[in-house]
This record gives C-alpha cells, sequence and structure tokens, in this order.
C-alpha cells in the first residue's frame, strides 16, 4: 500500500509547466500574452499573475489583460482550486480570452463534467503518456491534457 501513495499525494500542487510543451502549444496558438497563474520562478510569459496575494489570477479579469485578444497560459495548481481555475477558465473565454490549459486528465471530476466536457468551443486533447514536470526525473503519476477554451466568435 505505501507504494500508492505517490499516487494521491504530492509534497506541492504545483507542476511546472515542460517548456518542450510550452512552446509547441505558444508556437500553434500563440503568441500566449500572460501566464494566469504563475510564480517569479516559473512563468512561461512575458506578462502573468502570481499565486499570491494581489495578483491573485483567480480574483482579477484576465480579459481585460495584456493586450487584445487575450490568449492565455493556464497550468493552475492540481490541488482542491482547481476547479475553481477550470471555471474561470471558461468564463473568461465567454468574455474574449482564448485559455490554453495544461491540466490532469481527471474526467471522473465535476469540474470535468461542469466546465470542460460538451462545452461549445472547448477542445480536449489527451496526452499519451505522462509528463515529467519541470525537472522531474521521473514521469507524473497522473495522466495529463490539454484543454483550450475559445472565445464564442472564435472561428476553429
Amino acid at each position: 500500500m505505501s507504494k500508492m501513495k505517490v499516487h494521491f499525494s504530492s509534497k506541492s500542487d504545483d507542476w511546472a509547466t515542460p517548456q518542450w510543451l510550452f512552446d509547441e502549444l505558444n508556437k500553434e496558438f500563440g503568441p500566449l500574452t500572460v501566464d494566469v497563474c504563475a510564480t517569479r520562478e516559473n512563468h512561461k510569459c512575458p506578462a502573468f499573475y502570481s499565486l499570491g496575494a494581489g495578483q491573485d489570477g483567480l480574483t482579477v479579469p484576465w480579459h481585460q489583460a495584456f493586450g487584445w485578444p487575450p490568449k492565455c497560459w493556464m497550468n493552475p495548481p492540481y490541488g482542491r482550486e482547481i476547479g475553481k481555475w477550470v471555471r474561470k477558465a471558461y468564463e473568461e473565454a465567454q468574455k474574449g480570452c482564448l485559455v490554453v490549459a495544461l491540466l490532469p486528465a481527471r474526467v471522473d471530476t465535476r469540474w470535468f463534467h461542469d466546465w470542460i466536457y460538451r462545452r461549445p468551443n472547448t477542445d480536449v486533447v489527451f496526452l499519451r503518456g505522462r509528463l515529467k514536470f519541470g525537472d522531474a526525473k521521473n514521469s507524473a503519476p497522473f495522466p495529463s491534457m490539454v484543454v483550450v477554451f475559445h472565445p464564442p466568435q472564435e472561428v476553429k
């Protein structure tokens, strides 16, 4: 049973985006202009909202940020708050943002069914295999997906 603990816990709920994956997505959808939930150490875009008081990406409007139309990158903390981030991404897309999100492929969750599954203007790509986040030596203990929340008026 102790070997299974890795699947249900982590020292942190931050999983640093693999650079190669961000580069590929930035090339396809970018340039991505704002990282909506980053730290000073791991942001992927020139502009970013930090994960803390004052600039918390959950409390500021993304659709008014950093050029028009905003093209947002989101790799949120994967803990209990993830549903709030996914909801915010969907809502900001409805206001004109393009939001490209790296998420754990947890298709059994409420947030997946409420804000991603069968939603208009939302694309999901399940990534093959398991990602190695940041400078980790081992792959993540979960599969990942990229979800793209398109603005309603955007033609795909």
